[in-house]
C-alpha cells in the first residue's frame, strides 16, 4: 500500500479563513486591473461576441423573475424531501426532476435516530478529552475535527453510501469520455463537523458557493463548464446542464492554494444531522433554483447598472436600490469587478452584489430535520447558514458530501488516507498537527465494512462495468502501487 503523502500541507487555520464574512473585516478591496483582462480573455477564448452575451443576460433576467416568485410563494416546501426507503427502491423521474431543478434534497430516515445521537455523544466525549480547535476560538461552533470515530462510522455507513450513489446517478459526462468518471462508486471526502449552540450568532455564513470564486472564470477548464451560458445567446443558456461533469473533472478550483478550498470533483455537498433542528434553529439555507441562479451568477461580472456606471463613490444604499430592469444594465468589459469574488476565498453573494436573485426573500431554510437525516446540495447551489440559532437544543451535523471515483479524486484519496493514518487534517483543510496526539481518534481498523474500506481507500475498487475497468485499474495503481 502506498503510504507517502503526495500533497504539501496547508497552513494552519479554521473555516473562517475562506469567508470574508467570518473574518475581522467584511470590507473587500477592489480586484487588480488584470481581472478586466480576464473578462476579455473569457470571451476571446470561448468565441463569445458581446452582443451574444447581452442576449443571454436579457434572457436570464426575463426567466429569473417567475422563478423568484415561485420560491417566495412556496418557501421551504419547494425542497424535495425523500425517504431513504424511496432511495433504496429507486428515485422516480419526478423526484429526480425536482432534485435537478432545485439543486437540493433532504433524505430522511437513513440512519436510525438513536445511532446518530450516540455519534454526537461520542463526539462530545472526544472533544472533552482533547485540545480541539475551531471557530470561533472562544466558543467553538465549527470544529476542526476530521478523524473522530463517529465521523468514520457515518462516512462509511451503508445508508449514506447508498444515498450518495443514488444522487451521483443524476450526473453524467460527455459521451466522448464516459470512462473518465465512475458515478456508481462513491468515495469518502473527509470534512469537519458543527455543533452549534442555542443563541449563537458567530457562525453566520452568508450566501455563498464553495469550490473557488474567480476560478470559475479565470481557469480555462472551469470556464468551459459554462459554455452554453456564455455562448448560447437569449435561450441557449437553458440547455446548460449543471450535472454534466465533463469539464469539471479537470477544473482548478484552487488557483490560489488556500486552506478550505476543495480541489476534487465534489458533485454534492452534504451533511448528516445529529440533532432535531428546524427553521430559525441555526440550520442551512439554500437558493433552490440551480440552473437559473448559476446562469445569472456566471453572467453577472460582465454587466453593471447604468445609473451608477460612471461613479466610483456610490453608497451602499445606491447599490442596493439599483433598477433590476434589463434595459438599465450594460456591458462591463473594462472594469475589473467580479462581484462577490475574492481570490483565495469562496464565492460570496448578497443583495448588493447579485440583486436580481433577491436573496433576502429567496434563501429558504431547510425544514425540520431529525437525527440521522441527510441533506445534499449541488456543488453550484447557493447556500448559507442562518444568522442566529434561536432554538433550545444544539444544531449538529457532520459534513459528508457525495464524491465519485475518478483519477483526480483517487489521487486525493491517497493523500487523505495518509493524513488519516497520521491523525492529520484532511489535505484540503487547514494544516498543523491536527488530531495526531488525540486520545480516542479513529484508526483504519475502525472501518469494518468492505464498502467502507473501498470508499476510504483501504481496499481496492472493483469495476462495476467494462466501461470503467481502465479507470478502476488506474485508481488502484495510485492507491496501492
Amino acid at each position: 500500500m502506498a503510504t507517502e503523502a503526495t500533497r504539501g500541507a496547508r497552513k494552519d487555520g479554521t473555516i473562517a479563513d475562506v469567508f470574508t464574512t467570518l473574518g475581522p473585516s467584511a470590507n473587500v478591496a477592489p480586484l487588480p486591473a488584470r481581472f478586466s483582462e480576464v473578462k476579455k480573455d473569457v470571451l476571446l477564448d470561448m468565441g463569445v461576441a458581446p452582443d451574444t452575451l447581452e442576449l443571454a443576460w436579457k434572457g436570464v433576467l426575463k426567466a429569473l423573475e417567475p422563478r423568484v416568485q415561485e420560491i417566495i410563494s412556496q418557501g421551504g416546501n419547494i425542497i424535495p424531501r425523500i425517504s431513504y426507503g424511496e432511495v433504496k427502491g429507486g428515485l422516480s423521474e419526478s423526484q429526480r426532476d425536482a432534485i435537478r431543478r432545485t439543486g437540493v434534497v433532504v433524505i430522511t430516515g437513513g440512519v436510525p435516530k438513536e445511532e446518530a445521537l450516540r455519534w454526537k455523544l461520542h463526539i462530545k466525549d472526544y472533544i472533552a478529552a482533547n485540545p480541539v480547535k475551531g471557530f470561533p476560538p472562544d466558543n467553538i461552533q465549527a470544529y476542526e475535527l476530521y478523524n473522530s470515530k463517529p465521523q468514520i462510522y457515518a462516512r462509511t455507513h451503508e445508508s449514506l453510501l447508498n444515498s450518495q450513489k443514488a444522487l451521483l446517478s443524476l450526473w453524467n459526462s460527455s459521451t466522448s469520455f464516459p470512462a473518465s468518471i465512475d458515478f456508481t462508486t462513491p468515495i469518502s471526502y473527509f470534512d469537519r463537523l458543527r455543533i452549534r449552540t442555542p443563541g449563537d450568532r458567530s457562525f453566520t455564513l452568508g450566501p455563498h458557493i464553495d469550490g473557488g470564486s474567480v476560478e470559475r472564470w479565470e481557469d480555462t477548464a472551469f470556464r468551459r463548464v459554462w459554455s452554453k451560458i456564455l455562448c448560447g445567446g437569449q435561450s441557449g443558456w437553458e440547455t446548460f446542464d449543471p450535472f454534466d461533469a465533463t469539464w469539471r473533472v479537470n477544473a482548478r478550483q484552487d488557483l490560489y492554494n488556500t486552506p478550505n478550498q476543495c480541489t476534487i470533483l465534489r458533485c454534492w455537498q452534504g451533511w448528516t444531522s445529529m440533532s432535531s433542528t428546524g427553521v430559525n434553529e441555526g440550520t442551512l439555507r439554500v437558493l433552490p433554483m440551480l440552473s437559473f441562479a448559476t446562469a445569472y451568477i456566471i453572467l453577472r461580472p460582465f454587466f453593471k447598472p447604468r445609473s451608477i456606471a460612471a461613479r466610483t463613490d456610490r453608497s451602499l444604499e445606491e447599490i442596493q436600490n439599483v433598477s433590476l430592469a434589463a434595459e438599465d444594465w450594460e456591458l462591463n468589459l473594462e472594469g475589473s469587478e467580479f462581484p462577490g469574488s475574492v481570490p483565495g476565498k469562496t464565492q460570496e453573494l448578497n443583495e448588493a452584489t447579485h440583486p436580481h436573485l433577491r436573496l433576502a426573500e429567496t434563501m429558504v431554510a431547510i425544514p425540520k430535520i431529525e437525527p440521522g437525516d441527510q441533506v445534499y446540495w449541488h456543488c453550484d447551489t447557493v447556500h448559507a447558514v442562518e444568522g442566529e440559532h434561536k432554538g433550545k437544543g444544539d444544531s449538529s451535523v457532520m459534513y459528508i458530501p457525495a464524491v465519485p471515483l475518478c483519477v483526480k479524486n483517487a489521487s486525493y484519496l491517497h493523500s487523505q488516507r495518509v493524513h488519516f493514518v497520521r491523525g492529520l487534517p484532511a489535505p484540503d483543510f487547514p494544516g498543523g498537527e491536527g488530531e495526531s496526539g488525540f486520545l480516542g481518534r479513529a484508526a483504519p481498523h475502525d472501518i469494518t465494512t468492505q464498502q467502507g474500506r473501498r470508499a476510504t481507500g483501504f481496499e481496492p475498487f472493483v469495476a462495476t462495468s467494462d466501461v470503467h475497468a481502465a479507470l478502476v485499474e488506474e485508481a488502484n495503481r495510485i492507491l496501492f502501487g
